[in-house]
């Protein structure tokens, strides 16, 4: 088949790669000038173990497969990445009871290696840490995300597919066989093919509603969830890193770890109705607030403003997070097409488990 994926992030690379070497002449069609451009490239570069999403979820399947598949990858590929471990922590009573609850939900989800700490147990393995308690996840890591998509990226050009930079897909339209893509841009063109994926992250929504054939109320509404991360001058205080309680909307203001052992902390949650990607340096207050709750040690001064990210969520404030939404054939009725949507975290951990997925709704 001649398949087009729109979007050139980790979820559409890897669905290409997946796609092409099951034989079939791929395009990935890219509105920017290079790969991993939007979502992907502004993220906490976290490998999830799987503990945090309801059972049987999209989001709980994809990221345990996922997560197992992607250190595969890493390990064949030579992608850059630690399987570092962290520490889901609780600073009160009311974070206890939500840790031991994700600590449940991740033995249903299948999860390895997980253990549930004391505060003692845990300040032994990080003792710049104040916590009540603590999940211990073995299996949680982090990885060169632009490595990542550069291999995926090899792997789909050595089968013969192939990325076109700078192609604005603005319109999907059925031809009787198949589908014909509207491209815009510097050389607009039409092309024609048998099947379309929609991987184009926070663009997804208005491509769904440019498809000819394809029901309006099906497409979900787009609700942008800003996160905002800082760096933190001096040494690393941690090892691992460290996740408060969650909150409304995220997994709250972590540590996380670069391959070169710096420490960030984000994302925050904030709601927002552009993208819009500055970080305001006054965010830096409620950090300090929330990150000495577990790092009562956290110098003043130490937060500098970094990047931020968005993530393309279904759901808003106080709403019950929704799941990962792949709409396929079997769903819509409409042969060749496949739309994704609200790929956020851990979309990246997620992306081969969800490129098999595709290929499995398309029946290819």
């Amino acid at each position: 088949m001649d398949i087009l994926v729109i979007g050139a992030g980790v979820v559409g690379l890897a669905i290409a790669r997946e796609l092409s070497q099951r034989g079939h002449s791929i395009i990935v069609a890219e509105k920017t000038g290079g790969i991993g451009n939007g979502v992907s490239s502004r993220n906490s570069e976290v490998i999830h173990a799987g503990m945090y999403y309801p059972t049987d979820s999209l989001r709980a399947r994809h990221c345990v497969k996922g997560r197992r598949m992607l250190y595969a990858f890493c390990e064949s590929h030579g992608v850059p990445h630690k399987k570092c471990g962290k520490l889901i922590v609780a600073t009160n009573e009311l974070e206890q009871a939500k840790i031991e609850g994700i600590y449940e939900q991740g033995i249903a989800n299948g999860v390895e290696g997980l253990s549930f700490l004391t505060g003692e147990e845990a300040k032994a393995l990080e003792p710049n840490l104040f916590c009540t308690g603590a999940v211990l996840s073995r299996e949680t890591g982090i990885i060169d995300s632009h490595s990542l998509m550069l291999a995926l990226q090899g792997d789909l050009e050595s089968a013969g597919g192939m990325i076109a930079f700078h192609a604005l897909v603005e319109r999907i339209v059925q031809n009787g066989t198949g589908w014909s893509v509207h491209v815009g841009g510097a050389e607009p063109a039409e092309i024609t093919v048998d099947a379309v994926i929609n991987a184009a992250g926070l663009s997804a929504q208005a491509l769904a509603r440019a498809t000819d054939g394809y029901a309006q109320e099906r497409v979900p509404r787009l609700v942008l969830a800003k996160g905002n991360y800082f760096g933190c001058l001096g040494k690393p205080a941690f090892s691992r890193l460290i996740y408060p309680a969650p909150v409304d909307g995220g997994l709250g203001t972590h540590v996380t770890l670069d391959l070169a052992g710096r420490m960030r902390f984000g994302p925050d949650v904030e709601w927002i109705e552009h993208e819009v990607y500055e970080v305001d340096p006054s965010r830096a207050e409620s950090f300090y607030a929330s990150i000495r709750r577990y790092w009562p040690g956290l110098p003043d001064g130490a937060l500098v403003p970094d990047y931020s990210g968005i993530r393309p969520k279904l759901t808003g404030p106080g709403e019950k997070a929704a799941d990962f939404m792949i709409d396929g054939p079997g769903e819509h009725g409409l042969a060749g097409l496949v739309h994704l949507f609200g790929i956020e975290s851990p979309g990246l951990t997620s992306c081969l488990s969800i490129a098999e997925d595709v290929a499995e709704r398309l029946g290819v």
